[in-house]
């Protein structure tokens, strides 16, 4: 190794300890999503949950992919669940058959979360077409 690369090698290694140490400092939730039918309170199976990172903010693994986004499914309660994501800013989006797509933001800063979602009926379309 020439004596230039050894001044680059050092500096790398303090930013990877760096990165390794402020994700371990890193507040983190287990998130619970609860979706129900708004009219009847009942559980609504096998809807889409996306939960998307607000202003690039995601967990750094190192030597792994960076992930910023988590696709799930409901289960037959309703309930998909993710077991530790960093705190900060979310994106909630739903999707089922037979019920209004679903989207908010929500912040999430504690340790367990549990973010209960009501599914609206499809409203009436009109168009100007006949």
């Amino acid at each position: 190794m020439t004596p230039n690369m050894k001044h680059l090698v050092a500096p790398l290694i303090l930013i990877l300890v760096s990165a390794t140490a402020t994700l371990a400092a890193t507040p983190m939730t287990k998130l619970r999503i609860e979706v129900k039918k708004a009219t009847t309170q009942k559980p609504v199976e096998q809807a889409s949950v996306t939960v998307r990172f607000v202003e690039g903010r995601s967990p750094i693994k190192l030597g792994a992919k960076v992930r910023t986004s988590y696709y799930l499914k409901t289960g037959i309660d309703g309930v998909a669940s993710i077991p530790s994501i960093p705190q900060g800013k979310i994106l909630v989006q739903i999707r089922a058959n037979g019920f209004q797509t679903f989207g908010e933001e929500f912040e999430v800063s504690e340790e367990e979360k549990t973010i209960e979602i009501k599914l609206k009926d499809p409203q009436a379309q009109y168009s100007v077409h006949q």
